[in-house]
């Protein structure tokens, strides 16, 4: 943000933000603007795809530090870590949780802004996701849909009774429709990074947390 910028600290409209999108969306660089935005007034920042990166290359599971998909460890740990980031939304404030399934462990919990980034042209995820991993783009094109897929389908089997009693029963999607863990309707605020810039949607989420930014 330019430095003439500054925030009015005050009482906000939600208490915890989950930010949620796959690969290639912009989710951790909104995670990384926001966390340095609010850090301020004592807002703290996760990602969930770094811990796992970090957890992973510690235990030997990855042998780079790059992204990777969900098989590489258990569903005992996912959940471990999916319901920690739940826990922190019901009972702790000010975090700005970013993974991808932030914002379906925040379902049924109030004052938590649930926002969904996509990027509705797949060329630009790919190109960010060669310059960010510094790999090819065949290499980028299976990251893309290979994690999500494995990620879709061992969540879908893991995460069937949140489903049915979070979503379903919430009258949020139908008990035929398949899990989609990213339906936008699951979501407070819908941003597609390839219509908005960075500093756009960090703006977008700004004013719907009612935070008052002022020139000083």
């Amino acid at each position: 943000m330019p430095q003439s910028q500054s925030i009015t600290l005050h009482n906000y409209k939600f208490d915890n933000i989950s930010i949620s999108g796959l690969a290639g969306t912009g989710s951790t660089t909104l995670l990384n603007l926001l966390k340095d935005y609010l850090k301020f007034d004592g807002w703290s920042g996760f990602s969930g795809g770094e811990f796992m990166r970090a957890y992973s290359l510690e235990k030997g599971l990855i042998k780079y530090n790059r992204h990777h998909d969900a098989s590489v460890y258990g569903a005992d740990f996912d959940r471990q870590i999916d319901y920690g980031m739940r826990d922190k939304f019901q009972k702790e404030k000010k975090w700005i949780i970013e993974a991808w399934l932030s914002g379906f462990m925040a379902q049924k919990i109030s004052r938590t802004l649930k926002v969904l980034v996509i990027c509705s042209n797949n060329s630009v995820r790919i190109d960010r996701i060669v310059n960010r991993d510094q790999i090819s783009v065949h290499q980028a094109k299976i990251n893309i849909l290979k994690r999500a897929e494995i990620n879709m389908k061992k969540w879908s089997q893991m995460y069937a009774k949140e489903w049915q009693e979070w979503v379903v029963d919430g009258g949020k999607a139908d008990k035929n429709q398949p899990i989609n863990f990213w339906q936008e309707n699951l979501y407070d605020l819908v941003i597609d990074t390839y219509v908005f810039n960075k500093q756009q949607t960090f703006k977008k989420v700004i004013e719907y947390l009612n935070v008052e930014v002022v020139k000083s």
